[in-house]
């Protein structure tokens, strides 16, 4: 009777972690009508409602939040200790699932993978590259890259990177034909090449900061896109300035073909952060990853 409780319990939770009986029953790789069965033997065991169900939606009732609240520790905390035993006699296996930022390939993901590969052979990562902000429970990943500022407050945040500097760039030659901008008010007399969020669809003002104050500068130029590494390129080529994440412009900066300016407006952020759900307990695989990260990446 209590295997049986406990077998329910955790069903319940997977459901109300997703918000989707089709999700949970893909994660414990049963049919749906069975995930539905077992929560429907749980309401009738408890004799309450734990879930509004609609042909489009699932939520929580108020009694299904407060189970979930209470119960999510415990049950985390016994399915980690049976992890943690099966991760240590077992070699590790299955697809780690991240969202990654076009910036973050070269920087991070790139010095990251063949280590992480070459110490679990058997597990395989299926990176989704884009700087579309995406719900990673909704779209079945494990975790994502992005700064700190972008990731929701419900997540668990780990840090992959130092702080860095967003930086206005240009090419030496665009400088010597155009001038080179000393204050913030000079860019409207300036070809900026503009970034487009794919998020939003919306130009990106570029953010600058001195001291206490604080600057976003509508910008205008030749080129729009949404990629900031084409943006670059383009301005490496003489169409205008552009503004871009300091790691990311490292290559063009020490070949030359870019060179910074404003520096004393340079905004400086906390760095990049590996996120996922706080209330989803990190699997073996995500651990094993964020391992070697920390080996890999000069962050301690």
């Amino acid at each position: 009777m209590a295997a049986s409780r406990l077998h329910e319990l955790s069903v319940f939770l997977i459901v109300a972690r997703h918000k989707s009986f089709t999700r949970a029953a893909k994660e414990l790789g049963v049919s749906t009508s069975a995930v539905s069965q077992t929560v429907r033997q749980l309401e009738e065991r408890v004799g309450q409602a734990l879930l509004f169900r609609t042909t489009r939606s699932v939520s929580l009732t108020d009694v299904g939040q407060r189970l979930m609240e209470r119960a999510t520790p415990g049950v985390e905390t016994a399915m980690d200790a049976l992890e943690h035993l099966f991760t240590d006699s077992t070699q590790l296996s299955g697809t780690l699932r991240l969202t990654v930022p076009v910036f973050a390939l070269a920087t991070i993901l790139e010095p990251i993978l063949p280590r992480f590969l070459q110490e679990h052979p058997q597990v395989r990562v299926e990176a989704r590259v884009s700087d579309r902000f995406v719900d990673i429970v909704s779209e079945g990943l494990d975790a994502g890259f992005r700064l700190a500022e972008s990731v929701e407050r419900d997540m668990v945040q780990v840090r992959l990177t130092p702080a860095f500097r967003f930086l206005v760039l240009g090419s030496p030659d665009y400088l010597r034909r155009r001038g080179t901008p000393t204050k913030p008010a000079d860019l409207v007399k300036h070809d900026c090449l503009s970034y487009r969020a794919p998020t939003t669809g919306l130009i990106y003002h570029w953010e600058l900061e001195r001291g206490r104050r604080t600057l976003r500068v509508p910008v205008k130029g030749p080129v729009v896109s949404d990629s900031a590494h084409f943006l670059m390129r383009m301005a490496a080529a003489g169409l205008g300035l552009t503004y871009a994440a300091e790691p990311e412009a490292a290559p063009f900066l020490r070949a030359g073909t870019l060179q910074p300016v404003l520096e004393d407006w340079a905004p400086s952020v906390p760095g990049v952060f590996l996120y996922y759900p706080h209330r989803t307990r990190a699997s073996p695989l995500l651990r094993a990853f964020v391992e070697v990260a920390r080996k890999v990446l000069p962050v301690r």
